[in-house]
Protein backbone atom coordinates (compact mmCIF):
# COMPACT_ATOMS: atom_id res chain seq x y z
CA UNK A 1 0.00 0.00 0.00
CA UNK A 2 1.45 3.12 -1.02
CA UNK A 3 2.68 5.57 1.62
CA UNK A 4 0.01 8.31 2.02
CA UNK A 5 -0.13 11.66 4.20
CA UNK A 6 -2.94 13.77 3.76
CA UNK A 7 -6.36 12.69 3.74
CA UNK A 8 -7.39 14.00 0.30
CA UNK A 9 -4.87 11.93 -1.58
CA UNK A 10 -7.28 8.93 -0.39
CA UNK A 11 -9.85 9.04 -3.65
CA UNK A 12 -6.75 9.14 -5.77
CA UNK A 13 -5.26 6.43 -4.54
CA UNK A 14 -8.56 4.62 -5.04
CA UNK A 15 -8.73 5.61 -8.69
CA UNK A 16 -4.77 4.57 -9.45
CA UNK A 17 -5.21 1.57 -7.49
CA UNK A 18 -9.12 0.03 -7.61
CA UNK A 19 -11.84 2.23 -9.43
CA UNK A 20 -14.67 1.78 -8.47
CA UNK A 21 -18.07 2.25 -10.38
CA UNK A 22 -20.01 2.35 -6.94
CA UNK A 23 -17.57 3.76 -4.85
CA UNK A 24 -19.95 6.56 -2.55
CA UNK A 25 -23.82 4.85 -3.72
CA UNK A 26 -26.75 6.39 -1.80
CA UNK A 27 -30.55 5.12 -2.21
CA UNK A 28 -32.78 7.81 -4.25
CA UNK A 29 -36.80 8.42 -3.48
CA UNK A 30 -37.52 6.10 -6.55
CA UNK A 31 -36.09 2.53 -4.79
CA UNK A 32 -33.23 2.33 -7.07
CA UNK A 33 -29.40 2.84 -5.44
CA UNK A 34 -27.28 5.94 -6.90
CA UNK A 35 -23.83 5.63 -7.59
CA UNK A 36 -20.91 7.63 -7.80
CA UNK A 37 -17.77 6.04 -9.41
CA UNK A 38 -14.26 6.87 -7.95
CA UNK A 39 -13.40 9.07 -10.91
CA UNK A 40 -17.26 11.16 -10.58
CA UNK A 41 -16.19 11.74 -6.98
CA UNK A 42 -13.03 13.36 -7.78
CA UNK A 43 -14.36 15.43 -10.55
CA UNK A 44 -17.22 16.77 -8.14
CA UNK A 45 -15.06 17.56 -5.23
CA UNK A 46 -12.28 19.09 -7.48
CA UNK A 47 -15.17 21.52 -8.96
CA UNK A 48 -16.68 21.72 -5.39
CA UNK A 49 -12.82 22.58 -4.04
CA UNK A 50 -12.81 25.56 -7.05
CA UNK A 51 -15.72 27.00 -5.84
CA UNK A 52 -14.90 27.28 -2.36
CA UNK A 53 -11.79 29.03 -3.20
CA UNK A 54 -13.62 31.44 -5.52
CA UNK A 55 -16.47 31.76 -2.85
CA UNK A 56 -13.76 33.07 -0.63
CA UNK A 57 -12.34 30.01 1.73
CA UNK A 58 -8.49 29.70 2.05
CA UNK A 59 -6.49 27.52 3.98
CA UNK A 60 -6.69 27.40 7.22
CA UNK A 61 -10.72 28.73 7.27
CA UNK A 62 -13.19 26.69 9.24
CA UNK A 63 -15.95 25.33 7.40
CA UNK A 64 -18.85 23.61 9.06
CA UNK A 65 -20.86 20.07 7.82
CA UNK A 66 -24.23 19.19 9.57
CA UNK A 67 -25.59 16.11 7.57
CA UNK A 68 -26.60 12.77 8.02
CA UNK A 69 -24.41 9.95 6.27
CA UNK A 70 -24.42 10.67 2.14
CA UNK A 71 -22.41 10.86 -0.89
CA UNK A 72 -22.23 14.85 -0.62
CA UNK A 73 -21.16 14.40 2.93
CA UNK A 74 -18.09 12.91 1.75
CA UNK A 75 -17.74 15.31 -1.44
CA UNK A 76 -17.56 18.51 0.81
CA UNK A 77 -15.47 17.34 3.47
CA UNK A 78 -12.84 16.43 0.94
CA UNK A 79 -13.19 19.21 -1.11
CA UNK A 80 -12.94 21.41 2.29
CA UNK A 81 -9.31 19.50 2.92
CA UNK A 82 -7.80 19.31 -0.14
CA UNK A 83 -7.23 23.55 -0.36
CA UNK A 84 -6.01 23.62 3.50
CA UNK A 85 -8.95 24.61 4.85
CA UNK A 86 -10.24 22.62 7.84
CA UNK A 87 -13.60 21.12 8.57
CA UNK A 88 -16.17 21.33 11.74
CA UNK A 89 -18.45 18.45 11.35
CA UNK A 90 -21.34 18.50 13.72
CA UNK A 91 -24.09 16.12 14.70
CA UNK A 92 -27.51 16.91 13.21
CA UNK A 93 -29.30 15.76 16.47
CA UNK A 94 -28.13 18.75 18.74
CA UNK A 95 -29.49 21.65 20.11
CA UNK A 96 -29.01 25.63 19.03
CA UNK A 97 -27.30 25.95 21.96
CA UNK A 98 -24.34 23.76 20.98
CA UNK A 99 -24.63 25.28 17.52
CA UNK A 100 -23.82 28.64 18.39
CA UNK A 101 -21.23 27.73 21.17
CA UNK A 102 -19.30 25.35 18.44
CA UNK A 103 -19.80 28.07 16.18
CA UNK A 104 -18.36 30.61 17.46
CA UNK A 105 -15.89 28.85 19.40
CA UNK A 106 -14.31 27.56 16.06
CA UNK A 107 -15.44 30.60 14.03
CA UNK A 108 -16.88 28.62 11.37
CA UNK A 109 -16.53 30.92 8.22
CA UNK A 110 -19.34 28.97 6.05
CA UNK A 111 -22.07 26.26 6.79
CA UNK A 112 -23.42 23.01 4.74
CA UNK A 113 -26.76 21.84 6.43
CA UNK A 114 -28.39 18.78 4.90
CA UNK A 115 -32.08 19.66 5.94
CA UNK A 116 -35.13 22.45 6.15
CA UNK A 117 -34.85 21.48 10.05
CA UNK A 118 -31.24 21.78 9.79
CA UNK A 119 -31.12 25.25 8.15
CA UNK A 120 -34.08 26.50 10.54
CA UNK A 121 -31.58 25.77 13.57
CA UNK A 122 -28.34 27.66 12.09
CA UNK A 123 -30.57 30.06 10.59
CA UNK A 124 -31.88 30.83 14.05
CA UNK A 125 -28.29 31.43 15.62
CA UNK A 126 -26.84 33.05 12.61
CA UNK A 127 -27.18 36.38 14.45
CA UNK A 128 -25.39 35.69 16.89
CA UNK A 129 -21.93 34.53 15.55
CA UNK A 130 -20.33 37.41 13.54
CA UNK A 131 -17.93 35.17 11.21
CA UNK A 132 -20.62 32.90 9.84
CA UNK A 133 -21.04 34.44 6.34
CA UNK A 134 -23.16 32.14 4.43
CA UNK A 135 -25.52 29.09 4.79
CA UNK A 136 -25.64 26.12 1.89
CA UNK A 137 -28.06 23.44 2.01
CA UNK A 138 -27.21 20.04 0.27
CA UNK A 139 -31.44 19.22 -0.15
CA UNK A 140 -33.54 21.97 -2.76
CA UNK A 141 -34.80 24.35 -0.16
CA UNK A 142 -37.41 27.27 -1.41
CA UNK A 143 -34.99 30.70 -0.89
CA UNK A 144 -31.73 28.86 0.16
CA UNK A 145 -28.79 28.61 -1.00
CA UNK A 146 -27.92 25.22 -2.46
CA UNK A 147 -23.90 23.73 -2.20
CA UNK A 148 -24.32 23.21 -5.72
CA UNK A 149 -24.24 26.97 -5.82
CA UNK A 150 -20.80 26.93 -4.60
CA UNK A 151 -20.24 23.63 -7.03
CA UNK A 152 -20.58 26.13 -9.84
CA UNK A 153 -19.37 29.44 -8.37
CA UNK A 154 -17.58 31.07 -11.25
CA UNK A 155 -14.62 33.42 -10.56
CA UNK A 156 -10.61 33.21 -11.50
CA UNK A 157 -9.52 29.90 -9.52
CA UNK A 158 -9.08 27.26 -11.63
CA UNK A 159 -7.78 23.86 -11.21
CA UNK A 160 -4.22 24.70 -11.05
CA UNK A 161 -5.07 26.89 -8.00
CA UNK A 162 -6.34 23.50 -6.19
CA UNK A 163 -3.60 22.00 -7.36
CA UNK A 164 -1.38 24.28 -5.98
CA UNK A 165 -3.18 24.71 -2.75
CA UNK A 166 -3.28 20.60 -2.40
CA UNK A 167 1.02 20.85 -2.82
CA UNK A 168 0.76 23.45 0.40
CA UNK A 169 -0.69 20.86 2.72
CA UNK A 170 1.53 19.61 5.08
CA UNK A 171 0.54 15.97 7.03
CA UNK A 172 0.35 17.78 10.25
CA UNK A 173 -1.36 20.72 9.68
CA UNK A 174 -4.77 20.90 11.19
CA UNK A 175 -7.64 18.83 9.02
CA UNK A 176 -10.61 18.54 11.27
CA UNK A 177 -11.48 19.73 14.39
CA UNK A 178 -14.60 17.44 16.03
CA UNK A 179 -16.35 18.31 18.78
CA UNK A 180 -16.82 15.90 21.98
CA UNK A 181 -20.34 14.86 22.84
CA UNK A 182 -19.95 16.48 26.47
CA UNK A 183 -21.03 13.48 28.44
CA UNK A 184 -19.70 15.66 31.33
CA UNK A 185 -20.00 18.98 30.05
CA UNK A 186 -19.16 21.77 27.94
CA UNK A 187 -17.75 20.13 24.36
CA UNK A 188 -14.41 20.22 23.51
CA UNK A 189 -13.11 20.98 19.95
CA UNK A 190 -10.70 18.25 19.36
CA UNK A 191 -8.08 19.31 16.67
CA UNK A 192 -6.63 16.47 14.71
CA UNK A 193 -4.52 16.88 11.67
CA UNK A 194 -4.03 14.77 8.39
CA UNK A 195 -1.31 12.57 9.64
CA UNK A 196 -3.36 11.76 12.54
CA UNK A 197 -5.96 10.62 10.71
CA UNK A 198 -3.95 8.76 8.22
CA UNK A 199 -1.82 7.03 10.24
CA UNK A 200 -4.69 5.97 12.29
CA UNK A 201 -5.92 4.56 9.18
CA UNK A 202 -2.79 2.40 7.48
CA UNK A 203 -2.53 1.00 11.14
CA UNK A 204 -6.06 -0.66 10.93
CA UNK A 205 -6.15 -1.96 7.40
CA UNK A 206 -2.91 -3.96 8.52
CA UNK A 207 -5.51 -5.69 10.62
CA UNK A 208 -8.73 -5.48 8.73
CA UNK A 209 -8.93 -8.12 6.49
CA UNK A 210 -10.70 -5.99 3.52
CA UNK A 211 -10.86 -6.79 -0.11
CA UNK A 212 -11.59 -4.42 -3.37
CA UNK A 213 -14.30 -6.37 -3.70
CA UNK A 214 -15.84 -5.74 -0.73
CA UNK A 215 -19.58 -3.44 -0.24
CA UNK A 216 -20.06 -1.79 3.53
CA UNK A 217 -23.33 -0.68 4.69
CA UNK A 218 -22.57 2.93 6.40
CA UNK A 219 -25.01 4.28 8.78
CA UNK A 220 -23.03 5.38 11.74
CA UNK A 221 -22.58 8.88 11.96
CA UNK A 222 -19.74 10.50 9.60
CA UNK A 223 -19.61 13.32 11.92
CA UNK A 224 -18.14 11.11 14.33
CA UNK A 225 -13.98 10.07 14.31
CA UNK A 226 -14.73 6.52 14.59
CA UNK A 227 -17.25 5.86 11.46
CA UNK A 228 -15.30 8.60 9.00
CA UNK A 229 -11.61 6.56 10.14
CA UNK A 230 -13.32 3.52 9.05
CA UNK A 231 -14.80 4.91 5.92
CA UNK A 232 -11.15 6.31 4.95
CA UNK A 233 -10.21 2.57 5.15
CA UNK A 234 -12.71 1.02 2.91
CA UNK A 235 -11.71 3.92 0.86
CA UNK A 236 -8.10 3.13 0.25
CA UNK A 237 -8.85 -0.40 0.66
CA UNK A 238 -10.92 -0.22 -3.19
CA UNK A 239 -14.34 -1.06 -1.19
CA UNK A 240 -17.40 0.28 -1.98
CA UNK A 241 -20.17 2.20 0.54
CA UNK A 242 -23.74 2.07 0.80
CA UNK A 243 -25.50 4.93 2.71
CA UNK A 244 -28.53 3.74 4.60
CA UNK A 245 -31.51 5.31 3.91
CA UNK A 246 -31.82 5.78 7.89
CA UNK A 247 -31.43 3.93 11.21
CA UNK A 248 -34.96 2.84 10.49
CA UNK A 249 -34.24 0.85 7.26
CA UNK A 250 -30.90 -0.56 8.17
CA UNK A 251 -32.30 -4.15 7.71
CA UNK A 252 -34.01 -4.05 4.89
CA UNK A 253 -30.73 -1.88 3.13
CA UNK A 254 -28.69 -4.95 4.79
CA UNK A 255 -30.50 -7.43 2.43
CA UNK A 256 -30.41 -5.08 -0.34
CA UNK A 257 -26.85 -4.23 -0.38
CA UNK A 258 -25.83 -7.69 1.05
CA UNK A 259 -22.65 -6.29 2.30
CA UNK A 260 -19.18 -7.82 3.54
CA UNK A 261 -18.90 -5.30 6.61
CA UNK A 262 -20.73 -3.12 8.31
CA UNK A 263 -19.22 -0.80 11.95
CA UNK A 264 -21.69 -0.31 14.38
CA UNK A 265 -22.53 0.39 18.21
CA UNK A 266 -23.18 -2.50 20.73
CA UNK A 267 -26.64 -0.64 21.16
CA UNK A 268 -27.56 -1.67 17.75
CA UNK A 269 -26.40 -5.17 17.91
CA UNK A 270 -28.03 -5.38 21.08
CA UNK A 271 -31.50 -4.34 19.63
CA UNK A 272 -31.02 -6.89 16.94
CA UNK A 273 -30.16 -9.66 19.01
CA UNK A 274 -33.38 -8.36 21.11
CA UNK A 275 -36.08 -8.74 18.77
CA UNK A 276 -34.24 -12.49 17.91
CA UNK A 277 -34.84 -13.94 21.43
CA UNK A 278 -38.59 -12.11 21.41
CA UNK A 279 -38.89 -14.12 18.67
CA UNK A 280 -37.62 -17.56 20.20
CA UNK A 281 -39.85 -16.92 22.93
CA UNK A 282 -42.83 -16.99 20.38
CA UNK A 283 -41.75 -20.30 19.19
CA UNK A 284 -43.21 -23.60 20.21
CA UNK A 285 -42.10 -27.48 20.52
CA UNK A 286 -39.19 -28.75 18.84
CA UNK A 287 -38.47 -25.33 17.08
CA UNK A 288 -38.45 -23.65 20.62
CA UNK A 289 -35.81 -26.24 21.54
CA UNK A 290 -34.30 -25.90 18.61
CA UNK A 291 -33.50 -22.44 18.74
CA UNK A 292 -32.60 -22.10 22.42
CA UNK A 293 -30.22 -25.23 21.86
CA UNK A 294 -28.73 -22.91 19.26
CA UNK A 295 -28.50 -20.11 21.61
CA UNK A 296 -26.60 -22.16 24.56
CA UNK A 297 -23.93 -23.36 21.84
CA UNK A 298 -23.66 -19.36 21.54
CA UNK A 299 -22.84 -18.61 24.85
CA UNK A 300 -20.16 -21.04 24.92
CA UNK A 301 -18.32 -20.37 21.96
CA UNK A 302 -14.55 -19.34 22.27
CA UNK A 303 -12.34 -18.42 19.28
CA UNK A 304 -10.25 -21.59 20.02
CA UNK A 305 -10.12 -24.90 21.90
CA UNK A 306 -13.53 -26.20 21.38
CA UNK A 307 -14.24 -30.18 20.78
CA UNK A 308 -14.74 -31.63 17.87
CA UNK A 309 -18.05 -32.71 19.48
CA UNK A 310 -18.83 -29.11 19.92
CA UNK A 311 -17.58 -27.89 16.33
CA UNK A 312 -20.28 -30.25 14.88
CA UNK A 313 -23.09 -29.30 17.13
CA UNK A 314 -22.19 -25.62 16.08
CA UNK A 315 -22.14 -26.39 12.38
CA UNK A 316 -25.85 -27.86 12.54
CA UNK A 317 -26.48 -25.19 14.38
CA UNK A 318 -25.66 -22.74 11.75
CA UNK A 319 -27.03 -24.59 9.13
CA UNK A 320 -30.87 -24.82 10.92
CA UNK A 321 -30.29 -21.70 13.10
CA UNK A 322 -27.94 -19.31 12.64
CA UNK A 323 -27.80 -19.48 8.85
CA UNK A 324 -31.63 -17.18 9.32
CA UNK A 325 -29.72 -14.14 11.20
CA UNK A 326 -26.81 -14.48 8.25
CA UNK A 327 -29.66 -13.86 5.49
CA UNK A 328 -31.44 -11.09 7.80
CA UNK A 329 -27.98 -9.43 7.57
CA UNK A 330 -27.65 -9.79 3.74
CA UNK A 331 -25.59 -13.02 4.12
CA UNK A 332 -22.70 -11.85 3.28
CA UNK A 333 -21.47 -11.00 6.33
CA UNK A 334 -17.05 -11.37 6.79
CA UNK A 335 -17.06 -8.73 10.00
CA UNK A 336 -18.94 -6.25 12.37
CA UNK A 337 -16.60 -3.65 13.92
CA UNK A 338 -17.84 -2.14 16.96
CA UNK A 339 -16.76 0.24 19.32
CA UNK A 340 -17.69 3.64 21.17
CA UNK A 341 -18.84 1.17 24.37
CA UNK A 342 -18.49 -2.24 25.62
CA UNK A 343 -20.07 -4.92 23.70
CA UNK A 344 -21.64 -7.77 26.18
CA UNK A 345 -19.77 -10.60 26.34
CA UNK A 346 -23.14 -12.70 25.43
CA UNK A 347 -23.56 -10.62 22.03
CA UNK A 348 -20.05 -11.05 20.64
CA UNK A 349 -19.99 -14.93 21.43
CA UNK A 350 -22.98 -15.49 19.96
CA UNK A 351 -22.58 -13.44 16.71
CA UNK A 352 -19.27 -14.76 16.29
CA UNK A 353 -20.92 -18.52 16.92
CA UNK A 354 -23.55 -17.65 14.18
CA UNK A 355 -20.61 -16.59 11.68
CA UNK A 356 -20.78 -13.04 11.69
CA UNK A 357 -17.43 -12.32 13.37
CA UNK A 358 -17.77 -9.19 15.69
CA UNK A 359 -14.55 -7.86 17.12
CA UNK A 360 -14.14 -4.31 19.15
CA UNK A 361 -12.09 -1.50 18.86
CA UNK A 362 -10.99 0.97 21.30
CA UNK A 363 -10.23 4.67 21.37
CA UNK A 364 -11.74 8.39 21.66
CA UNK A 365 -11.86 11.58 19.45
CA UNK A 366 -8.08 12.46 21.13
CA UNK A 367 -6.85 9.15 19.40
CA UNK A 368 -8.16 9.82 15.81
CA UNK A 369 -9.72 7.23 17.05
CA UNK A 370 -8.26 3.71 17.00
CA UNK A 371 -5.82 2.90 20.07
CA UNK A 372 -6.79 -0.53 20.33
CA UNK A 373 -8.68 -3.83 17.96
CA UNK A 374 -9.28 -7.75 18.14
CA UNK A 375 -7.42 -9.41 15.11
CA UNK A 376 -9.60 -11.43 12.90
CA UNK A 377 -7.25 -14.58 13.54
CA UNK A 378 -8.74 -16.60 15.95
CA UNK A 379 -5.31 -17.42 17.72
CA UNK A 380 -5.08 -14.04 18.14
CA UNK A 381 -8.48 -13.16 19.94
CA UNK A 382 -9.53 -13.41 23.05
CA UNK A 383 -13.84 -12.84 23.96
CA UNK A 384 -14.58 -9.53 26.64
CA UNK A 385 -11.60 -7.82 25.41
CA UNK A 386 -10.88 -4.75 22.96
CA UNK A 387 -7.79 -6.23 21.39
CA UNK A 388 -4.01 -5.49 21.03
CA UNK A 389 -2.90 -1.50 20.38
CA UNK A 390 -2.74 -1.10 16.27
CA UNK A 391 0.91 -0.88 15.05
CA UNK A 392 2.82 2.46 15.67
CA UNK A 393 0.90 3.05 18.76
CA UNK A 394 2.62 2.30 22.59
CA UNK A 395 -0.49 1.64 25.45
CA UNK A 396 0.68 1.58 28.93
CA UNK A 397 -1.49 1.19 32.09
CA UNK A 398 -0.54 3.71 34.83
CA UNK A 399 0.56 2.68 38.00
CA UNK A 400 -2.09 2.97 41.38
CA UNK A 401 -4.93 4.36 39.35
CA UNK A 402 -5.10 2.09 36.31
CA UNK A 403 -5.39 4.33 33.86
CA UNK A 404 -4.92 3.50 30.28
CA UNK A 405 -2.48 5.86 28.02
CA UNK A 406 -1.30 5.93 24.64
CA UNK A 407 1.18 7.46 22.73
CA UNK A 408 1.77 7.42 18.92
CA UNK A 409 1.09 9.56 15.88
CA UNK A 410 -2.61 9.45 16.14
CA UNK A 411 -2.82 11.67 19.12
CA UNK A 412 -4.55 14.75 18.23
CA UNK A 413 -2.62 18.24 18.12
CA UNK A 414 -4.65 19.30 21.16
CA UNK A 415 -8.03 21.03 22.43
CA UNK A 416 -9.06 24.25 20.42
CA UNK A 417 -8.20 27.13 22.30
CA UNK A 418 -7.99 25.03 25.05
CA UNK A 419 -3.83 24.73 26.00
CA UNK A 420 -5.41 24.05 29.59
CA UNK A 421 -7.63 21.12 28.45
CA UNK A 422 -4.82 19.54 26.60
CA UNK A 423 -2.46 19.54 29.28
CA UNK A 424 -4.54 18.05 31.72
CA UNK A 425 -4.98 15.33 28.51
CA UNK A 426 -1.50 15.11 27.19
CA UNK A 427 1.34 14.81 29.70
CA UNK A 428 4.34 16.43 29.32
CA UNK A 429 5.44 12.98 27.41
CA UNK A 430 3.34 12.79 25.07
CA UNK A 431 1.14 10.34 26.79
CA UNK A 432 -2.53 10.78 26.29
CA UNK A 433 -4.53 10.09 29.39
CA UNK A 434 -7.98 8.37 28.33
CA UNK A 435 -9.51 8.13 31.64
CA UNK A 436 -10.55 4.78 31.29
CA UNK A 437 -9.86 2.10 33.81
CA UNK A 438 -8.23 -0.92 32.10
CA UNK A 439 -5.67 -3.76 32.55
CA UNK A 440 -3.86 -6.60 30.02
CA UNK A 441 -5.23 -9.77 29.84
CA UNK A 442 -2.00 -12.87 29.59
CA UNK A 443 0.17 -9.40 29.04
CA UNK A 444 -1.50 -8.51 25.59
CA UNK A 445 -5.16 -8.18 25.19
CA UNK A 446 -6.33 -4.75 26.99
CA UNK A 447 -9.54 -5.13 29.37
CA UNK A 448 -11.26 -1.79 29.75
CA UNK A 449 -12.56 -2.42 33.71
CA UNK A 450 -14.43 1.47 34.50
CA UNK A 451 -14.33 5.39 33.77
CA UNK A 452 -12.56 7.05 36.37
CA UNK A 453 -15.15 9.62 36.14
CA UNK A 454 -17.63 7.46 36.73
CA UNK A 455 -16.56 5.97 40.15
CA UNK A 456 -18.15 6.35 43.02
CA UNK A 457 -18.09 6.33 46.57
CA UNK A 458 -20.91 4.75 49.08
CA UNK A 459 -21.61 6.92 52.14
CA UNK A 460 -19.77 3.73 54.06
CA UNK A 461 -16.35 4.72 51.85
CA UNK A 462 -16.34 1.82 49.71
CA UNK A 463 -15.61 2.56 45.78
CA UNK A 464 -18.00 1.33 42.88
CA UNK A 465 -17.74 0.61 39.59
CA UNK A 466 -21.08 1.09 37.67
CA UNK A 467 -19.81 0.32 34.18
CA UNK A 468 -19.29 -3.73 35.08
CA UNK A 469 -22.85 -3.56 36.60
CA UNK A 470 -24.70 -2.10 33.76
CA UNK A 471 -23.12 -3.93 31.34
CA UNK A 472 -24.13 -7.34 32.78
CA UNK A 473 -27.63 -5.97 33.79
CA UNK A 474 -28.18 -5.16 30.15
CA UNK A 475 -27.71 -8.67 29.17
CA UNK A 476 -31.64 -9.15 30.59
CA UNK A 477 -33.97 -9.27 27.55
CA UNK A 478 -36.06 -7.46 29.53
CA UNK A 479 -33.68 -4.05 30.22
CA UNK A 480 -33.75 -1.15 27.20
CA UNK A 481 -31.22 0.68 29.26
CA UNK A 482 -30.02 1.59 33.08
CA UNK A 483 -28.20 3.43 35.54
CA UNK A 484 -26.68 2.65 38.69
CA UNK A 485 -26.60 4.95 41.70
CA UNK A 486 -25.28 5.14 45.05
CA UNK A 487 -22.58 8.36 45.30
CA UNK A 488 -22.51 9.15 48.82
CA UNK A 489 -25.96 6.49 49.11
CA UNK A 490 -25.75 4.02 52.05
CA UNK A 491 -26.58 1.50 49.32
CA UNK A 492 -25.92 0.87 45.37
CA UNK A 493 -29.35 1.18 43.42
CA UNK A 494 -30.52 1.50 39.88
CA UNK A 495 -32.65 3.42 37.40
CA UNK A 496 -34.39 0.83 34.81
CA UNK A 497 -35.72 1.46 31.61
CA UNK A 498 -37.60 -1.40 30.58
CA UNK A 499 -37.83 -3.13 26.91
CA UNK A 500 -41.06 -1.84 25.66
CA UNK A 501 -41.54 -5.28 23.56
CA UNK A 502 -40.32 -7.44 26.13
CA UNK A 503 -42.58 -6.02 28.56
CA UNK A 504 -45.72 -6.35 26.35
CA UNK A 505 -45.30 -10.43 26.20
CA UNK A 506 -44.51 -10.39 29.80
CA UNK A 507 -47.97 -9.02 30.50
CA UNK A 508 -49.64 -10.57 27.75
CA UNK A 509 -48.19 -14.21 29.24
CA UNK A 510 -49.74 -13.20 32.68
CA UNK A 511 -53.04 -11.53 31.44
CA UNK A 512 -51.73 -8.12 32.53
CA UNK A 513 -53.04 -4.79 31.45
CA UNK A 514 -50.52 -3.36 29.07
CA UNK A 515 -51.81 -0.26 27.37
CA UNK A 516 -48.45 1.71 28.06
CA UNK A 517 -45.36 1.17 30.01
CA UNK A 518 -46.74 3.68 32.60
CA UNK A 519 -49.60 1.03 33.01
CA UNK A 520 -47.72 -1.67 32.86
CA UNK A 521 -44.41 -0.95 35.16
CA UNK A 522 -47.03 -0.64 37.90
CA UNK A 523 -47.97 -4.39 38.01
CA UNK A 524 -46.69 -6.30 41.00
CA UNK A 525 -45.61 -9.12 38.99
CA UNK A 526 -43.60 -6.70 36.61
CA UNK A 527 -41.83 -5.43 40.21
CA UNK A 528 -41.22 -8.93 41.12
CA UNK A 529 -40.02 -9.60 37.49
CA UNK A 530 -37.43 -7.01 37.77
CA UNK A 531 -36.33 -7.68 41.44
CA UNK A 532 -35.88 -11.44 40.06
CA UNK A 533 -33.50 -10.13 37.20
CA UNK A 534 -31.75 -8.13 40.56
CA UNK A 535 -31.33 -11.51 42.42
CA UNK A 536 -29.99 -13.11 39.19
CA UNK A 537 -27.60 -10.80 38.16
CA UNK A 538 -26.54 -9.65 41.47
CA UNK A 539 -24.82 -12.91 42.36
CA UNK A 540 -21.86 -12.02 40.28
CA UNK A 541 -21.06 -8.54 42.19
CA UNK A 542 -19.57 -8.22 45.75
CA UNK A 543 -22.26 -7.08 48.68
CA UNK A 544 -21.16 -3.54 48.45
CA UNK A 545 -22.03 -4.16 44.43
CA UNK A 546 -25.11 -5.21 44.72
CA UNK A 547 -28.19 -3.41 43.36
CA UNK A 548 -30.45 -3.25 46.59
CA UNK A 549 -33.68 -0.91 45.10
CA UNK A 550 -34.60 0.26 41.84
CA UNK A 551 -36.90 2.42 40.36
CA UNK A 552 -38.70 1.67 36.85
CA UNK A 553 -38.83 4.37 34.00
CA UNK A 554 -41.80 4.88 31.51
CA UNK A 555 -40.11 6.76 29.02
CA UNK A 556 -37.15 5.15 26.49
CA UNK A 557 -33.99 7.16 26.35
CA UNK A 558 -33.04 8.88 23.44
CA UNK A 559 -30.78 11.13 21.31
CA UNK A 560 -33.55 13.60 20.71
CA UNK A 561 -34.42 13.86 24.29
CA UNK A 562 -31.12 14.07 25.71
CA UNK A 563 -30.20 11.17 27.56
CA UNK A 564 -27.94 9.43 25.20
CA UNK A 565 -24.99 10.79 23.06
CA UNK A 566 -24.79 10.60 19.26
CA UNK A 567 -22.88 6.90 19.75
CA UNK A 568 -25.69 5.83 22.39
CA UNK A 569 -23.76 6.18 25.57
CA UNK A 570 -25.87 7.25 28.51
CA UNK A 571 -25.29 10.89 29.59
CA UNK A 572 -24.85 10.20 33.12
CA UNK A 573 -25.36 13.79 34.49
CA UNK A 574 -28.49 14.19 32.48
CA UNK A 575 -29.84 11.11 33.77
CA UNK A 576 -29.02 12.29 37.05
CA UNK A 577 -30.58 15.21 36.56
CA UNK A 578 -33.40 14.47 35.08
CA UNK A 579 -34.66 11.91 37.04
CA UNK A 580 -33.37 13.25 40.67
CA UNK A 581 -36.87 12.64 42.37
CA UNK A 582 -36.76 8.82 41.42
CA UNK A 583 -33.76 8.70 42.35
CA UNK A 584 -34.20 10.57 45.42
CA UNK A 585 -37.46 7.78 46.05
CA UNK A 586 -34.79 4.88 46.25
CA UNK A 587 -33.09 6.48 49.11
CA UNK A 588 -35.92 8.22 51.00
CA UNK A 589 -38.50 5.20 51.39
Amino acid sequence: MAELTRLFEIPYHQQKKYPKSDMLCRKDPDGSWKKYSTEEVIAIVNRLSIGLLNYGIKAGDKVGLISENRPEWNFIDLAILQIGAVDVPIYPTITEADYEFIFNNSEIKACFVSSQDLLGKVSNIKHKVPTLQDIFTIDKIKDAKNWEEVLNFEGSATQADVDAAKDAVKTNDLATIIYTSGTTGVPKGVMLSHGNIISNVQAVLTILPLESTDRNLSFLPLCHIFERTVLYSYMIAGCSTYYAESMDTIGDNLKEVKPQYFSTVPRLLEKVYDKIVAKGNTLEGSKRKLFFWAMDLGDQWEPTGKSFSYKLKLSLARKLIFSKWQEALGGEIKGIITGAAALQKRLEKVFNAAGMPVRQGYGMTESSPVITISRFEDDDYMVGTVGRPIPGVEVKIEPGSGEICCKGPNVMLGYYKRPDATAETIDADGWLHTGDVGEFVDGKYLKITDRIKQLFKTSGGKYVAPTPIESKFVESPMIEAMLVTGNDQKFVGALFVPSEEQLKHFCTECNLANSSIKEMIQHKEVLDCFQKICDEYNVNFGHVEQIKRFKLLSEPWSIETGELTPTMKVKRKVVMEKYAKEIDEIYNV
